[in-house]
């Protein structure tokens, strides 16, 4: 069964990091009540730079909530819980195994999200966690969650069941995405495939288009 259990927001803060001031919405909070979920945001909720963050294909962001058990015993900290890793939405039994890029899901009575692509650390979730070398750490977990961009407005709370009411035909699982782009990038083949992905955020079709480019030029260099 798959379930929400914890909605987190924040309006951005600033911080100080490498010697300037940065806005960040990073240190999410839980909220209990009823919440709206918009089409570039849950209510309650910014970002620090709209350039990487936010938007129609990253307006909310899940996080599986298996992964923290992973999380406290690999940093050996008990200090974590919902909304620690920057996500909206910490839910249950949507591991990046088993959601593909494309998906719709349905939280309350009316809230559709389609799965639009991997969510991709930055130095912001490693000041943060306060452990170096964690984006590292973090993207070869492959827990990385994923985006959602929202099809339907609606009204969401803590407790909800989630729905999955389309299953992607043909698609990638949010951790192949994730392989392709980082770990398995000679596998042509496949991200020929997986950058024509109707439902993948046009960012990540613009990376795996790169990635071929130049890959045939490397060949033709050759």
């Amino acid at each position: 069964m798959m379930k929400l259990l914890s909605i987190n927001v924040s309006k951005p803060k600033p911080i100080q990091y490498g010697g300037k001031t940065v806005m960040t919405g990073i240190f999410k909070e839980p909220v209990t009540d009823t919440v709206m979920l918009r089409k570039k945001n849950v209510d309650g909720d910014g970002q620090g730079d709209l350039r990487v963050h936010g938007g129609t294909y990253k307006a909310v962001y899940a996080y599986p909530s298996e992964h923290y058990a992973h999380w406290k015993e690999v940093l050996r900290r008990e200090d974590l819980s919902p909304g620690q890793f920057g996500e909206n939405l910490t839910v249950e039994g949507m591991v990046e195994d088993n959601v593909r890029i494309g998906d719709v899901f349905q939280i309350g009575e009316t809230a559709k999200l389609q799965v639009t692509q991997p969510r991709v650390p930055c130095f912001k979730l490693e000041y943060k966690m306060g452990t170096p070398g964690f984006i590292k750490q973090f993207l070869e977990s492959r827990r990385v969650g994923f985006y959602f961009r929202v099809l339907a407005e609606g009204d969401i709370t803590a407790g909800d069941a989630i729905l999955r009411i389309e299953r992607a035909a043909e698609s990638m699982s949010v951790t192949e995405i994730v392989n392709l782009r980082y770990f398995d990038t000679d596998n042509h083949a496949d991200i020929a495939i997986a950058r024509k992905l109707p439902a993948l955020s046009p960012s990540w079709k613009r990376d795996f288009t790169r990635m071929l480019s130049q890959a045939g030029e490397r060949a033709g260099n050759e």
